[in-house]
């Protein structure tokens, strides 16, 4: 049985690994809260008093880490994380993260011997649970096939967009796309309901035109209209603002270096900026759809 140690067990991470579990991998979690990790060991992971802890005997090794300043502190410059892993081991970060951090990692790791993917996800909480993940790699073809049994047991579309670093401009590129259509749809709603539409069947109507996008077939942001989305809970439980103002960072941060053109990524950093700042930071990223209800 493979060995998989686990690093990072939030919102995403705790689903991620608990399949893992069901796809027969002997998995050793670890993370700083001790409820996700509970969390973990419920779901039957191991837990590991430590990230060294975990990592050793790994025959892989997945993180799902907040940031790109953690992603290397762990790893190189803190826990130094990469000198506890076995040669052998393969290294998978479903961090979001800079294109840059995941290149250092992986330079790093390659100059221990080690292999190092990073795969970033697209699904939300729902699919890290259902495992039905996407995942956008970056690195050689052999270790993301080497990487595919892992992958396959958390998500159902995996794809390799090129080498280290890739798979983060990938998910930068779709998140930003989903800030964007997210505030569209959001809006979209709201006009409908100020001129006395049903925010359904408005939903139905443009999911069978030419206005059909994901944020209304799969996460509809008006309150009532779909089950099982953040908005018919209060907005919790699913991706929150401070994460994606961090996304659309990365992806302004990128469009600087790169000289790139993206007016709508701006206003969308804008909107979720102006959003977040409200004390809604750890709420889902849907409730956007606040910025344009009119005041009481």
């Amino acid at each position: 049985m493979a060995q998989v140690a686990f690093i990072g067990l939030g919102n995403m991470g705790g689903g991620m690994a608990a399949n893992l579990v069901k796809a027969g991998f002997d998995v050793n979690a670890f993370d700083l809260a001790p409820a996700a990790l509970q969390g973990a060991v419920e779901a039957g992971c191991s837990a590991a008093a430590s990230a060294v802890a975990a990592v050793a005997n790994a025959d892989y090794v997945v993180s799902m880490l907040p940031n790109g300043a953690i992603v290397e502190s762990i790893y190189i410059d803190g826990d130094q994380l990469l000198d506890a892993i076995p040669q052998t081991a393969l290294i998978i970060d479903c961090s979001t993260i800079a294109a840059q951090n995941s290149r250092r990692l992986s330079e790093e790791a390659q100059k221990r011997g080690i292999s190092c993917i990073d795969a970033p996800v697209s699904g939300g909480v729902a699919a890290a649970e259902a495992g039905t993940l996407a995942f956008m790699c970056g690195g050689t073809e052999q270790a993301f096939e080497a990487a595919r049994p892992i992958l396959s047991a958390m998500g159902s579309k995996l794809f390799l967009a090129g080498g280290s670093g890739a798979g983060q401009v990938a998910k930068m590129c779709n998140n930003m796309l989903l800030a964007v259509h997210m505030i569209g749809t959001a809006e979209s709603l709201q006009l409908g309901v100020d001129n006395g539409l049903d925010p359904a069947v408005l939903s139905e109507i443009m999911l069978n035109s030419s206005g059909s996008n994901w944020s209304l077939e799969k996460y509809n942001p008006y309150p009532g209209v779909m089950d099982n989305v953040p908005a018919s809970r209060n907005y919790e439980g699913g991706f929150m603002n401070m994460l994606m103002l961090k996304d659309l960072g990365l992806a302004l941060d990128a469009a600087t270096g790169s000289k790139s053109s993206v007016p709508m990524g701006s206003l969308a950093r804008s909107l979720y900026a102006l959003h977040a700042g409200k004390g809604n930071e750890l709420r889902d990223f849907s409730s956007i759809i606040e910025q344009f209800k009119k005041s009481p």
